[in-house]
Parts: C-alpha cells; structure tokens; sequence
C-alpha cells in the first residue's frame, strides 16, 4: 500500500505542533488546501467541519487526537472508513491523576477547609478511612480501569457500572439498566468516564443523582464528571446541589464549553470547575501512535483501537 498524505483537521486547538510531528514522517496539508484532494487517504480531527471528509475520495482512517469520538460523529455525513480512537499511557496517566486528585480533595473535606481559611476557622472535622468511601466510576474502559486501579490501591471500595458486563479484579461491577440503580444506591462518589453516544446524552440528571447514597462517611454524595459534557443536565446538577441531593460536585466538562461567564457554576461554593483540562491530548505523546498505526495498515495489518460504529465508541 503506498505511503498516504494526512489531512488534518483541527477546531478550536491550534495545529502547530501537530503538523510538526506528523510531518516528519508524512506529507500534511492543512484545510482548505487538502479539501477534496485524492492523495489524502488519512484524516487527523478534533471537531472537524460537516461535509469535509466525505469530499476526500481515497481515505482509509480517521484518527481523533482526543479520546472521545462523538464529535467525529457529529457529521452526518461521516464516510465509512475506520475510526481510530486514542490510547495512550500519557492520557491514561492525566485522567487518572485527574480522578486520584478530585477523589481525595472530596474525600479530605477539601471544600471545607478552603471555605475556613479566609475566615481563620480552626477545626477539624470528623476523617473516615479510605475503606468507608465508595466511589463508583461510570464508564470501565481503558480510563475507567485504570482510575479504578489507582483508587483501589489507596483503600477505597469502588463500584463499577458499563453498558455490557466488564467484570475486573477486586471492583463491584454492575451493567446495563437493570444494574444502573443498585450502582447508585452503593455509591458515595460518583465519577463519570462515559462515551458520549445517543444512549448517554443527559444522563447525567436529577433522577440518577438523587439515587446516590446519602447518608455516608461523607456527609452526602458527590459528583465528579471528567467525561463529556452532553453526559450531563448541568441545571439539574445545580439543583441537586442546592437540594441536598448532592453536597459538592467536580466539573472537567460542560454542555456549552467554554463555560459561559454567565453561569453560576462558576461561583458555586460546593463546585470545583477545570476547564476541560483532566487529560489533554499532548501531540509529544499521541502523534508517534498515529504514525505507526498508519505504517502498520500500510503493511497489510490490523488498525487497533477502532471505535465500534454501531455503539458509537
């Protein structure tokens, strides 16, 4: 198969350094110059225009530099070529350093003791080992495993729920509708680390929230979503909090991004907001997987990590 150009396709990131990296093995053209071109046959996107990959005759793969792949989806006129998904120790490594991080602030009474330094309050309350904390992580993919790895080595009991059966070592695993409320009601932290796909859009609500275990050794339950923004309802989020539903929440993600000045996540005394920075995607680290994935199916082999159509991920 003969050495292919790569069109690459970037919006909202600057592609600088990526076109830096892939061209020292492969020819790249940015858009518009590589519209409708015959001689690209691989296509590097984040949030790609509608209409631009199916005017490309001779493309083999699409490669997302993130590890979500919904907004690939969002063309609905996406041609029927391979999805290729990110997975890298780099990314992996951020996300659960991400989790680890946001995990242990809640669990430490983090929010508490920020509110009393200003106000010079000296008191410490009440600390329950590790053990009497269930976090339950929705989403046990490449991420969710290995966030659920590092939390069960600091003692934490964890849950774990996906849309199929996904049993893993020393985790409580539960699957599909039917296992989705007994996860809940067992669960003290929740962290999202779900795809986007038709099925998860708004899951995130007020209905799956108020099913989180309350009485704990917290205080109330807690959300953490690192996944995707569309994963969540963001007024219902405000709602639980103010209702007691929740007690605090950390939000990586949002349905609009950036998140609008306007909204009142940002001055929320129980919100912890980063703006969409769990796991950035670092060309340094993901372009050398690309290139050789595209020799690799040059010679006649297997692309890994293929984002599976009909589930959307």
């Amino acid at each position: 198969m003969e050495k292919g150009r790569i069109l690459l396709a970037l919006t909202g990131i600057h592609p600088r350094r990526w076109r830096e990296l892939l061209s020292a093995e492969r020819e790249v053209a940015l858009e518009p110059e590589g519209a409708s071109d015959p001689s690209i046959t691989y296509a590097v996107v984040w949030k790609q225009r509608p209409n631009l990959l199916s005017s490309l005759p001779n493309l083999r793969a699409i490669f997302s530099i993130g590890a979500g792949v919904d907004h690939i989806f969002a063309d609905p006129t996406l041609p029927d070529v391979p999805i290729v998904k990110v997975v890298a120790d780099n990314l992996t490594q951020h996300m659960t350093e991400y989790v680890v991080w946001r995990v242990l602030d809640h669990h430490r009474q983090g929010m508490l003791y920020r509110s009393q330094q200003p106000k010079k309050i000296w008191h410490e309350p009440p600390q329950r080992p590790a053990g009497d904390i269930s976090v339950g992580i929705m989403g046990l993919g490449t991420l969710g495993r290995a966030a659920a790895s590092a939390l069960l080595s600091l003692g934490f009991a964890v849950n774990g729920w996906s849309r199929s059966d996904r049993p893993m070592q020393g985790v409580s695993t539960y699957s599909g509708e039917a296992g989705l409320i007994p996860f809940l009601n067992a669960t003290d932290i929740l962290v999202v680390l779900l795809p986007l796909t038709a099925q998860t859009q708004g899951m995130i609500n007020h209905g799956v929230l108020k099913e989180l275990r309350k009485r704990n050794g917290l205080g109330g339950s807690v959300l953490i979503n690192a996944g995707r923004g569309r994963l969540q309802k963001d007024a219902d989020i405000l709602r639980a909090l103010e209702d007691g539903t929740l007690k605090e929440a950390s939000l990586d993600v949002f349905e609009v991004e950036p998140l609008p000045k306007t909204s009142p996540l940002w001055s929320h005394p129980k919100v912890f907001v980063t703006p969409h920075a769990a796991a950035t995607s670092d060309p340094v680290h993901l372009v050398p997987i690309m290139l050789r994935q595209m020799a690799a199916f040059e010679r006649g082999e297997k692309l890994d990590n293929l984002v599976d159509r009909k589930a959307g991920y």
